[in-house]
């Protein structure tokens, strides 16, 4: 039997944080005691213990495997390089958003899912991973080869989310037209010609391609029992819409009309902690604080940033007065790992998953000291 005992740390659990002891057995938590210094064992000095931190939507793996536009980087060192990241910021179980269907502006080509699932799962068997990777599928409505990719990717057994979205100007994450013509033009992403001639193009595959790909990705996830999210709500009426396709997770909803129909609905809403952190969308939607304090925020999402998710979680209770550090916790670790059904995980508690994370935070800010992921140090 192997046991490790952690002691004199502030244990954060479901409602509350105690100053005790955590014992961990084979991998899953034995016990806890409010009694610190008691028991003899492993001293975190008063530093925090967390559950493991749960990722549902990451694109941080993309970036890996294409740090430059046209350059394709080799998978498994990509999947290494992004994991060892994902380690650092305390995560213990995360997503990796996969792209079916692609019309970014910004890259010649976007990384090739199928290329990135083969290396993840080259990679676990392996054992060369911190955390434990599985596939969040993103699914671009308004594209070609949407349908072919997702089709695939079904067959990979570590494949858990699918997400139906659709960056077409002028919809959900950029309501109007103009807005898309601000911020790409604001941002120097295309030059003005470019941009027109992206927009019409993008425009014509809305036409030809997006309500059948949608109908043909809701089947897809009916079939095979997985987590459906919608993404970038605007509406009610996308709520609406959602929700009779059976989706069960709002991501990033860009309006406060959108997070309170979802809220209503019983979808978990999920938010950017980079957001969060910065105090405003990048985009000028909605700000997660503000959904926060509507009290429609279930879950948080590093997005772009990794380190954020933790950031985000312990900024939380600052930003709204109604939330205090275990229900902040809980946005990054319980509620997300609920909502895509990982029930062994996400929580301090006996019985559950030995994720555990070592985070001080003396001088203000989360400093992840160390790593485990069922009972095992990783970082």
């Amino acid at each position: 039997m192997d046991e490790t005992v952690f002691t004199n740390a502030r244990i954060v659990l479901a409602d509350r944080v105690v100053h005790g002891t955590l014992m961990v057995r084979d991998g899953v938590i034995g016990d806890i005691a409010a009694a610190a210094g008691t028991v003899p064992g492993e001293d975190l000095s008063g530093d925090y213990l967390l559950p493991g931190l749960v990722e549902l939507h990451t694109d941080n793996l993309e970036g890996h495997s294409s740090p430059r536009p046209g350059v394709e980087w080799p998978a498994i060192p990509a999947m290494i390089s992004h994991d060892a990241l994902i380690a650092a910021a305390g995560i213990t179980t995360v997503l990796d958003a996969l792209r079916a269907g692609s019309f970014e502006p910004t890259r010649a080509a976007a990384p090739d899912p199928l290329r990135l699932a083969a290396a993840l799962a080259e990679a676990k068997m392996r054992g060369l991973l911190r955390a434990d990777h599985l596939i969040h599928l993103r699914c671009e409505l308004p594209c070609p080869d949407t349908i072919e990719v997702a089709e695939a990717i079904a067959r990979d057994p570590n494949l858990k989310l699918i997400s139906v979205m659709d960056h077409t100007p002028g919809e959900r994450q950029f309501v109007t037209i103009e807005k898309f013509r601000n911020y790409y033009l604001g941002r120097r992403i295309l030059a003005a010609d470019q941009l027109e001639l992206f927009i019409s193009e993008r425009l014509e595959l809305k036409d030809s391609h997006s309500a059948k790909n949608r109908a043909a990705i809701v089947a897809l996830a009916r079939r095979l029992g997985l987590t459906l999210a919608s993404h970038d709500d605007a509406t009610a009426m996308h709520v609406e819409e959602a929700c009779a396709e059976g989706v069960t997770i709002a991501e990033f909803p860009t309006t406060g009309e959108a997070a309170a129909a979802a809220h209503r609905a019983g979808l978990k809403v999920l938010m950017g902690a980079p957001n969060l952190v910065r105090g405003r969308s990048h985009s000028g939607n909605i700000s997660t604080a503000e959904v926060a304090a509507n009290g429609h925020l279930d879950a948080l999402s590093s997005d772009y940033v990794p380190g954020s998710l933790l950031a985000a979680a312990f900024a939380l209770p600052g930003a709204v007065e109604s939330i205090d550090l275990p229900r902040a916790i809980a946005t990054v670790t319980r509620a997300p790992a609920a909502a895509v059904g990982l029930d062994d995980r996400g929580e301090i508690a006996i019985g559950k998953r030995a994720d555990l994370v070592q985070v001080n935070a003396d001088y203000g800010l989360p400093v992840v000291r160390r790593v485990w992921r069922e009972g095992r140090r990783v970082l």
